[in-house]
């Protein structure tokens, strides 16, 4: 309180009121990222998939041994593409926002460097990683979309998808 690091009153509302429905958001999220994760774990264009629920992950039993569930948040190392067809894959997302927020009730994805400059562990990834945070979408609407994207991406065809419209503009 001293340094003025206290939280106005509608963000603790805002916060209170989220608190009633986070269990079941969360289960949610989970499900669908699991689902999201698995099938993408058998696209062509996709090296491995970072999610410490999936059985293959190295990271599994331990996630077994001190976890009861998962948020919908996962990595996906992409195999090596051009600049263009990263654009081209995103340019073609419908379902899927472009940022980093986590537990937000829409799905988004984001590119990152794989190779940080402070990292605790070796990551090998040899094309890009995409941060995907899996929202309350449904699981199979997300998983045709994000297939769709990527099949775009992979087959270098020219993407002539229409600008995505702001969710606050009225259609």
């Amino acid at each position: 309180h001293h340094f003025g690091e206290i939280a106005g009153p509608d963000d603790i509302y805002l916060a209170l009121r989220g608190l009633r429905t986070l269990a079941v958001r969360m289960r949610r999220h989970w499900d669908t990222g699991v689902q999201l994760a698995q099938a993408m774990a058998c696209h062509p264009a996709v090296e491995r998939i970072l999610h410490p629920a999936l059985p293959g992950h190295p990271g599994h039993a331990i996630w077994k041994r001190d976890f009861h569930g998962a948020s919908g948040l996962f990595g996906a190392m992409l195999k090596p593409m051009t600049r263009a067809q990263l654009s081209c894959l995103f340019r073609n997302l419908n379902l899927f926002g472009i940022g980093l927020s986590w537990g937000v009730y829409e799905s988004l994805a984001l590119p990152i460097d794989p190779l940080p400059a402070r990292c605790a562990s070796d990551l090998d990834c040899p094309g890009v990683l995409l941060r995907i945070h899996a929202g309350l979408e449904g699981a199979q609407d997300l998983i045709a979309d994000m297939t769709q994207a990527l099949d775009a991406a992979r087959g270098q065809r020219v993407c002539q998808a229409p600008p995505r419209r702001s969710r606050l503009t009225p259609a």
